[in-house]
């Protein structure tokens, strides 16, 4: 069989032919995403509508933010008002629909491209662009943002200065005594470190978490991934791809831009 294999970490991965893996009695099953054939724990049908390929781009970007929505729903009954960090990327895009999807009354989102930003506009969403200006501009507009609509849930993909501002502007705002905000971080676009006011963690009940593999168990995360398909499905989400050849993996894994890269049998 065909596989994309790779073999140095400083190295694109390399295409070749392989022998088919063999179950091996007593041994865990060699497992892949870049092959022709692959073992997998468990299946799930793709339900019409959906395009195979959007759901391969979309399905990892598209569980980080539904996985924390789905607690934070199953915690309090009902999401409130979320506000979207890096809404402009494909994780936190998807992040807005899929609060819209889930009921939240408003989603506030940041993020800096000004073409993603137009396709997030809607009834229930205010967004802030951060596309000019510095941290001062970003705290004027996302703390006018959370004063009239103050969020019960954070979802930050981006950490960094713009996570600062964000803390700085949960601050400013009236407080819910019954109910904690949630700030989930996801990613470190705009930076790997962050200050964190201690002010802020005196003045409000709010808890700081993060989400990934190593916060989640397996049996969550494969319990929600038919209700994720189902979004493609049903066009809630999409997931704007190109698709690349085994043969031309190499090109897929420099690939760049809005789309993400997937790799298909040549």
């Amino acid at each position: 069989m065909r596989a994309a294999v790779v073999s140095n970490p400083d190295a694109a991965p390399v295409c070749a032919d392989f022998p088919d893996a063999q179950q091996q009695p007593g041994k865990e099953p060699l497992r892949g995403t870049m092959a022709e054939r692959l073992v997998t724990p468990f299946e799930v049908e793709l339900p019409a509508g959906a395009d195979p390929l959007a759901v391969a781009a979309g399905m990892n970007p598209g569980m980080s933010g539904w996985m924390a929505l789905v607690a934070r729903r199953r915690e309090v009954g009902e999401l409130g008002t979320v506000l979207v960090l890096g809404a402009t990327g494909m994780s936190g895009g998807l992040a807005v629909r899929a609060a819209l999807s889930m009921g939240a009354q408003r989603v506030i989102a940041v993020g800096r491209d000004p073409e993603a930003m137009e396709g997030l506009r809607g009834p229930r969403v205010v967004t802030v662009p951060l596309a000019h200006g510095g941290p001062d501009a970003w705290r004027a507009a996302l703390g006018a943002a959370v004063a009239e609509a103050p969020p019960a849930l954070v979802l930050d993909f981006v950490w960094g200065p713009v996570a600062e501002v964000a803390l700085a502007a949960l601050r400013g705002v009236s407080a819910d005594d019954d109910v904690p905000i949630d700030y989930v971080q996801f990613g470190a676009l705009a930076g790997t470190a962050a200050s964190l006011p201690a002010a802020l963690l005196r003045s409000r009940r709010i808890r700081i978490s993060g989400s990934g593999t190593g916060s989640v168990s397996k049996a969550r995360m494969i319990a929600e991934v038919p209700e994720v398909i189902a979004r493609f499905g049903d066009g809630t989400f999409d997931a704007p791809y190109t698709a690349y050849p085994h043969s031309r993996v190499g090109a897929a894994w420099a690939h760049q831009g809005r789309t993400r890269a997937v790799v298909v049998p040549d």
